[in-house]
């Protein structure tokens, strides 16, 4: 096969009403230099039948079951010839410069490994939904300028890290580094990456002219027990194997306070998903402590390094307000 220089890749599960309008706006991209893999988790809705009938051009990989969003990612990625792993999410619309400009950036900046997409909702296109990905020092992962408005990000940024519903990697950094952790199944995989691309000292950029419309939660569905118990797991697991020693330590009383916070306040309004996702991050915790290991002997980075790209503590009650805000809990 011919190399290619960027590979677009989107995982599937049941949104065969989302793919012909994300597909029909990659076709219209002005930048044309990439393929697109499409990974089907064992779809009921006829999305593989759809792609095979009506996008043959589209490398399609079809699962028997949902593998969730990390191991359908990589799938992909090994499957892929392009220069740059581009991921995309299925409920996503971008429009015809999206692509140019993050394969831009990537060329004008080689000193950067991801690059972030300016992510807006579909329904309020002035409203942001994702402006990259930050991290608090009390370990969470946010999303930045959660609810601020178009105009008021004009310029790229350096930012901790690109959210995978739409972002670019150097295949470089993905060699390095890994891949999605498969463990995770969904959320917060992307938090994870971040984070250890950032420890190995690759940086990340936000390129507000890559902007692409999401139908947020419109696959994985809105604040449902499933998504909230992965978060809360995922989450525990990020920090573990993330945070560097000592500043953990030092931290771990507010990291502590959010985390349990997190996980009891619903159980008390009778929602137990996050209390249960704690329990089950914190019952696998030896492996989880085995890939630290790994992860943090590898570490290039020192946590007063990243310091300056870490959010501060009052971040997660910010991004919380700006959620129910916008109807997006």
């Amino acid at each position: 096969m011919s190399a290619i220089n960027a590979s677009v890749v989107i995982v599937n599960w049941n949104g065969q009403q989302h793919l012909a309008r994300c597909l029909s706006s990659l076709a219209a991209q002005t930048y044309r230099d990439f393929e697109i893999i499409v990974v089907d988790n064992g779809s009921t809705d006829g999305s593989a039948a759809f792609l095979r009938e009506n996008y043959p051009q589209v490398r399609l990989i079809e699962n028997e079951q949902n593998l969730g969003f990390a191991g359908p990612n990589n799938q992909a990625i090994r499957a892929a010839r392009g220069r740059y792993i581009v991921t995309l999410n299925n409920d996503t619309l971008p429009p015809p410069g999206w692509l140019g400009a993050l394969v831009q950036a990537a060329e004008a900046h080689p000193e950067m490994g991801a690059f972030a997409s300016l992510v807006v909702f579909d329904d309020r296109r002035s409203v942001i939904d994702s402006a990259g990905l930050s991290v608090t020092l009390a370990g969470m992962g946010c999303q930045r300028r959660l609810g601020q408005t178009v105009d008021q990000v004009q310029t790229p940024e350096e930012v901790f890290g690109a959210c995978a519903a739409a972002a670019l990697y150097r295949r470089e950094l993905l060699d390095d580094v890994g891949l999605f952790d498969e463990d995770y199944f969904a959320y917060y995989e992307d938090v994870d990456l971040a984070w250890r691309a950032r420890l190995r000292g690759w940086r990340a950029m936000l390129v507000p002219q890559a902007l692409v419309y999401h139908a947020h939660s419109a696959t994985g569905g809105r604040g449902t027990p499933f998504k909230k118990r992965l978060i809360a797991r995922n989450k525990l697991w990020t920090i573990v194997k993330n945070y560097p020693f000592p500043a953990w330590l030092l931290c771990l009383p507010i990291i502590l306070a959010y985390n349990i916070g997190a996980a009891l306040l619903p159980l008390l309004q009778g929602d137990g998903s996050a209390w249960a996702g704690t329990r089950e991050g914190m019952c696998q915790l030896r492996q989880v402590l085995a890939k630290r290991t790994v992860i943090q002997s590898r570490r290039r980075v020192s946590f007063r390094q990243l310091m300056p790209w870490m959010g501060c503590f009052g971040r997660p009650l910010a991004g919380w307000l700006a959620r129910r805000r916008l109807g997006r809990l």
